[in-house]
């Protein structure tokens, strides 16, 4: 990361990967590179799971859009879905908030009444943060999740031959935040993190490998691929009603899960009435590159040192 180069994601999470090494002792035993850092304590049948997201005004949101209870949602999405990505169950979150002279008493109790409802829906519990005061609102939450010793879904494990699956349908959130309304609208402030299919894939399936559609189906299976060193060929993904398939393919905030299985596993095509498709398989080539339909498709998706507000 030269110091006169303007930084990209990537660049930055490369050049911590290489400056912050896991000890050999240590009790982190995954660390930079996937959805959540794992630590395992001694002793324990059981992993857990931590990650953090932050939520800013401007950058991730635009209070004229959102309402306190969709930026409580939204947050905490963000920090759920990293944990189904892992195949784990939420256990605790923290959350830390910035609050502007903007928001009124009101705001804040809407705001923390709907965190606590969401995170109490998906087993967690608000066990503590920080409150502060600045000029634009900031969110950031610490969900801390538990996952089998041994069992985290890993960006790392797929192989060639393996089928790349995909949960839901794609684009909406984009779409949404296009129009401003509509059934899309409602998809983009939302999210609902697959938090009961990673259990079930937990239990019936485990996949070989697994991440979060959160910056786009492109960009999130060139990740998958890169920490994997593999390719893939994919042919078109789901699409939700009225989206693009551009949009299906880029767009991001999606919050779906994009993993991949040995051959022989036998996923049904429906969960609980959420859709899941084989859109894929993995193939020797070189680590990241994907094809869509034959042809070579740019990682597009979300970055945020290169794109502008995605609220």
């Amino acid at each position: 990361m030269p110091p006169s180069s303007f930084p990209t994601e990537s660049s930055i999470t490369d050049y911590l990967r290489r400056i912050s090494t896991i000890p050999p002792a240590s009790q982190v035993v995954v660390g930079i590179g996937d959805d959540c850092a794992v630590y395992r304590p001694e002793g324990s049948t059981e992993d857990l799971l931590f990650t953090t997201d932050m939520f800013i005004e401007g950058g991730h949101f635009l209070r004229d859009t959102h309402t306190a209870a969709d930026v409580a949602r939204k947050a905490l999405a963000r920090g759920l879905s990293d944990i189904a990505a892992m195949g784990g169950a939420a256990r605790f979150c923290l959350v830390s908030l910035c609050v502007p002279k903007w928001a009124d008493g009101e705001w804040v109790r809407i705001f923390f009444d709907t965190l606590v409802a969401d995170a109490t829906s998906a087993g967690a519990v608000l066990a503590g943060g920080d409150l502060s005061h600045a000029e634009k609102l900031s969110c950031d939450i610490v969900v801390c999740g538990g996952v089998p010793r041994d069992r985290a879904f890993l960006r790392s494990g797929a192989r060639a031959g393996d089928e790349i699956w995909v949960s839901g349908a794609l684009g909406g959130s984009a779409l949404g935040l296009e129009l401003g309304h509509g059934a899309a609208w409602q998809r983009h402030l939302h999210p609902e993190p697959r938090l009961a299919l990673a259990a079930f894939l937990q239990t019936n399936i485990h996949p070989t490998a697994a991440i979060d559609i959160s910056d786009g189906l492109s960009l999130d299976l060139q990740r998958l691929c890169l920490a994997s060193g593999v390719a893939a060929e994919i042919t078109a993904p789901p699409v939700f009603p009225g989206a693009t398939l551009l949009q299906a393919l880029h767009g991001g905030e999606e919050y779906e899960l994009l993993f991949t299985v040995q051959p022989d596993s036998e996923l049904p095509f429906q969960f609980r009435g959420l859709q899941l498709t084989r859109i894929g398989i993995i193939v020797d080539g070189p680590p990241g590159a994907v094809r869509h339909n034959a042809r070579p498709l740019l990682a597009l998706g979300y970055d945020h040192f290169l794109t502008g507000t995605d609220n």
